[in-house]
């Protein structure tokens, strides 16, 4: 009997051991996987979005501004004569659309629209350029003016920007634009070029009228010009071809 007790009291101290060594021993884990940064993110929502598509946006390198009066009905003489009676003004309505539409304020203004449903294109990539290209260039050079590979390439240029007043007409802003449909091509894209024209009625301010009021009419006015711009190009059999 002595020697059964002694046998079970071996026992229970051997399972005592054993859980104690249990509890002392480490709990391997498996660590998550680190979550990707909101950049990382949002590059690949953008790479998924875009299929690689991009489109290049280029800001205009002229202005013009030409005023208009009853003497230009009366022949080239006429006509000379409105142009050198308006030269120092329209010079400084120039700069004011200059100031106004910079190149910066330009790029911004067209990426902050739907360019995607706008130009009827697939969804794409949006790519601002700070500086204009030549305007010598912008209709002889066929090739894509950035460096990329991407398999659905577009160009879109502001060509000129023009602020007219006519004596019959009124104060207007016309925008020449220009869109190239490259594809997969890195050369002779489809090409649709135009004019957006609309209204204005506070630029340029007079003196002691609201300027930042008149700038802000010459923007809403110049996304304007595009939209009526980027209508015609949707209808552009050559643009359709080339999608």
């Amino acid at each position: 009997m002595k020697k059964i007790s002694y046998l079970l009291c071996i026992g229970c101290m051997m399972v005592s051991t054993l859980a104690a060594a249990q509890e002392a021993a480490p709990v391997a884990s498996t660590a998550p996987e680190e979550a990707p940064s909101a950049a990382q993110a949002a590059v690949a929502a953008d790479q998924a979005t875009s299929n690689g598509c991009e489109i290049h946006i280029w800001p205009a390198e002229r202005f013009t501004a030409r005023t208009t009066g009853w003497l230009s009905g009366f022949g080239a003489i006429g006509a000379m004569a409105d142009a050198s009676g308006h030269a120092t003004g329209d010079a400084a309505r120039r700069g004011n659309l200059a100031s106004a539409l910079e190149s910066e304020s330009q790029t911004q203004l067209l990426a902050s629209m739907d360019l995607v449903k706008l130009l009827n294109t697939q969804s794409a990539t949006i790519i601002r350029h700070s500086e204009p290209l030549d305007r010598k260039t912008v209709n002889k050079i066929m090739e894509r003016r950035a460096q990329s590979q991407s398999p659905c390439y577009s160009e879109l240029m502001v060509t000129d920007i023009f602020y007219q007043k006519a004596a019959i007409y009124g104060r207007s802003l016309k925008t020449l634009f220009m869109f190239r449909r490259f594809g997969a091509a890195q050369t002779n894209p489809a090409i649709y070029k135009g004019w957006g024209g609309n209204g204005l009625k506070l630029f340029p301010p007079k003196e002691g009228e609201d300027v930042q009021a008149a700038n802000a009419e010459l923007v809403s006015v110049f996304k304007s010009d595009f939209e009526e711009f980027a209508k015609n190009a949707r209808m552009s059999p050559a643009l359709a071809s080339a999608k």
